[in-house]
């Protein structure tokens, strides 16, 4: 634990040279980084979602690509296709996502078709081309960015999409006084991003995703995960609620924050914290909600609310 923790600090401190007064928002993307799974970042322009993903894929000694999602792309050109060589037999030319971490720039850009291309990557972590299959590498990280649904020249990502990314965080604007930090930063000759190194390896990443796996999660807490998926699902201001993968990655999540906060174990606030960014993207407002101006996270808090916390009796 001492030496995920350590190695958990240095990501962060690596990542805090380039992206400023963004901790809580750091944590999010390592926790996710450790329960393997994918981010959805989804934010207006400029406020930092490519960097960010950058300084992550920098501080790692992984192999890197990034994929620039425009109406053009086509499925292809990300799991890769087949082609004869010059002696006549087909041979397989990898896409861009055979990588470790995958940068998948602006997804909502590119049409629904290009999207589901990545439906059995995320979830299967393997590609399948002309009816083989190809493992992708470990550990394999999908970061995608996206801006809002209602800027020109976008397109809805489905649901089913939307179910495969582990988290959907947001950045947001920084304060004044972080936004003159970042201007004295990058007023210099050398860009920050160029100061970033690689604090931690491909082995450390699998060895913290293995150690997440054995945090310890009470009959009390699985208990209290279920009952708050099973409310969203009879929420009358969700027409679709949490799914039984939502409510695994909720529990992964826990796990994954638990390690952050360097304890072997779950507790009733690690749920309620990751639950925001791991089940309001998978929501689906009905239209009662939407005519009373409610937000996934306002129907989310007032669940919250409603379910009782396990507490155990000494």
């Amino acid at each position: 634990m001492q030496h995920s923790n350590a190695l958990l600090s240095a990501l962060k401190q690596n990542i805090a040279k380039v992206v400023v007064g963004k901790d809580d928002v750091v944590e999010l993307l390592l926790t996710a980084l450790l329960c393997e799974g994918h981010v959805l970042i989804e934010d207006v322009p400029g406020v930092g979602k490519t960097t960010l993903c950058s300084a992550l894929a920098r501080s790692l000694s992984c192999s890197f690509k990034r994929i620039q999602f425009t109406p053009d792309v086509t499925p292809s050109d990300i799991t890769g296709f087949t082609m004869p060589s010059l002696t006549g037999e087909m041979q397989y030319r990898p896409g861009a996502v055979f990588s470790q971490i995958v940068l998948a720039d602006e997804i909502n850009r590119t049409s629904p078709k290009t999207q589901s291309a990545l439906l059995e990557v995320m979830e299967e972590k393997q590609a399948t081309v002309d009816g083989v299959t190809y493992p992708l590498p470990r550990p394999f990280l999908v970061l995608a960015t996206q801006n809002p649904v209602d800027f020109v020249g976008t397109y809805p990502l489905p649901e089913a999409q939307m179910d495969r990314f582990f988290m959907r965080i947001s950045i947001g604007y920084p304060t004044p006084e972080d936004e003159m930090d970042i201007l004295a930063r990058y007023c210099g000759a050398v860009s920050p991003m160029q100061t970033i190194g690689a604090v931690c390896t491909a082995e450390d990443v699998l060895s913290m995703q293995q150690q997440v796996k054995g945090v310890y999660a009470s009959p009390e807490v699985r208990a209290y995960i279920a009952n708050l998926c099973a409310a969203t699902r009879n929420s009358p201001y969700l027409t679709l609620g949490a799914s039984t993968r939502a409510a695994i990655a909720l529990i992964r999540a826990s796990q994954g924050n638990a390690v952050l906060c360097g304890r072997d174990y779950i507790i009733p606030e690690d749920v309620q914290r990751m639950a925001g960014p791991v089940l309001c993207h998978r929501f689906v407002l009905s239209a009662d909600a939407r005519m009373r101006g409610m937000t996934e996270q306002q129907v989310l808090a007032d669940l919250i609310a409603g379910v009782r916390i396990p507490v155990r009796l000494k």
